[in-house]
């Protein structure tokens, strides 16, 4: 047997193993109530961990397609090690093999600089320079490439499929990051350019806006009608489990969007008013939002002035509350009616030095204004750890600690 599918079969018994620990199902009862506002004592997501840096991440296997799985089993078998509330579940995905337009999802290669170091920092050059480029942008559609999808999902189904249920993911390019809109029109146009666009050229803005809601809105309906939104496509920057919901699931049938969680965030206008905001932005994305069954909102952008719009929509059940926001006034705003997603500053958590009474200073001042609410804490966007494998795991013990003298039994 080749060296990879043994490296990666022994992977997927101990993850399958961890999979399927009572501890699991215990989680997911929990975040089923906490996000139908059931369950009022925090729970934790450690979503980054400076993967990057840890012993853990020795990879063995020499095929790039093995590589990627033995990347993911090695990550959920180290992050089970750190006792938060994140649920491993008991199958492997695989991508299918969507077609999108060869310059990218809108069909504009956005070109980018070289990287001087491996970490360091690139910056891109945007292609929608002058108005006139907009007709160069490409009507989105959904397409599969069946021929492609069936040879991924047979080679790793002849490697593991043994062992562990395997799922095909066949949902849009158009969705997260790819259908938020947001994301794209920055690298499409430039993050300076687009503020310059709100004042000079509004209705030009406002036609590649509507042009990207529709395009998205139709590549997310073509998916529905093709049967290609699936159990396994929840997506809430978090735990996608609800009540109202059907759990996260492998090779369900076909559902519908308003079957589903959906995330969108618009991290690129951080620095742009509310009104302006919600007239060049929000409006778009709500159109797309409201199709789904929930909608988590935000990633690290700062809300706080935000939060009454993102309210106005229904079916909105979680608001990020990012590191630069003012806590006080998102609570004051979320109240009772949303799912108060905190997520403290990485650097302050445990990417410089490790201080535990630092991290209960900063959560006690926290919970204080929010301590009525149902609240979670996410720990996001942690680049380094300097190279402590433990730190992750000491950050979640003492936040426990300190959400148990905030929320006691």
């Amino acid at each position: 047997m080749d060296q990879d599918i043994v490296i990666l079969r022994d992977l997927a018994k101990r993850y399958l193993e961890a999979a399927t620990k009572p501890i699991q199902e215990e989680r997911r009862n929990l975040w089923r109530k906490h996000n139908s506002f059931k369950r009022p004592k925090p729970l934790i997501y450690v979503r980054a961990f400076a993967w990057a840096e840890m012993p853990a991440r020795q990879y063995q296997c020499q095929d790039p397609f093995f590589r990627h799985y033995e990347d993911f089993f090695r990550q959920g078998l180290f992050r089970d090690t750190f006792g938060d509330d994140y649920i491993l579940e008991p199958w492997v995905t695989v991508n299918a093999a969507l077609v999108t337009p060869p310059g990218g999802l809108w069909g504009l290669a956005v070109p980018w600089s070289e990287r001087t170091e491996p970490t360091g920092s690139r910056v891109w050059d945007p292609p929608l320079k002058e108005p006139e480029d907009f007709a160069k942008m490409v009507e989105p559609h959904h397409v599969v490439n069946e021929e492609e999808t069936a040879r991924r999902a047979a080679r790793l189904h002849d490697a593991i499929g043994d062992i562990i249920t395997i799922s095909i993911d066949r949902a849009p390019a158009y969705r997260s990051w790819g259908g938020d809109i947001s994301t794209h029109l920055a690298y499409l146009r430039g993050l300076e350019q687009i503020m310059w666009d709100m004042m000079d050229r509004p209705d030009w803005l406002h036609e590649v806006l509507a042009f990207m809601r529709d395009g998205i809105i139709r590549a997310q309906e073509e998916a529905e009608r093709a049967g290609d939104w699936r159990l396994c496509d929840h997506e809430n920057q978090c735990l996608s489990y609800a009540e109202e919901l059907a759990d996260p699931a492998p090779a369900s049938a076909p559902v519908r969007r308003g079957d589903l969680w959906y995330f969108s965030a618009s991290q690129e206008t951080t620095l742009v008013g509310p009104k302006l905001w919600n007239e060049f932005m929000f409006q778009y994305q709500a159109e797309i939002m409201r199709h789904f069954g929930l909608v988590s909102y935000g990633c690290c952008e700062d809300l706080t002035y935000k939060i009454p719009y993102i309210m106005a929509l229904p079916n909105i059940r979680r608001i990020a509350v990012a590191l630069t926001a003012d806590v006080r006034k998102c609570a004051e705003q979320i109240g009772t009616d949303r799912i108060f997603s905190y997520r403290p500053s990485p650097a302050d958590m445990v990417s410089y030095g490790w201080d535990p009474e630092r991290v209960r200073r900063i959560l006690r001042q926290s919970f204080s204004y929010c301590k009525d609410l149902h609240v979670d804490v996410t720990l996001k966007d942690v680049e380094t750890v300097q190279g402590d494998p433990d730190r992750v795991r000491n950050w979640v013990a003492v936040t426990r600690e300190v959400i148990d003298e905030f929320w006691p039994e």
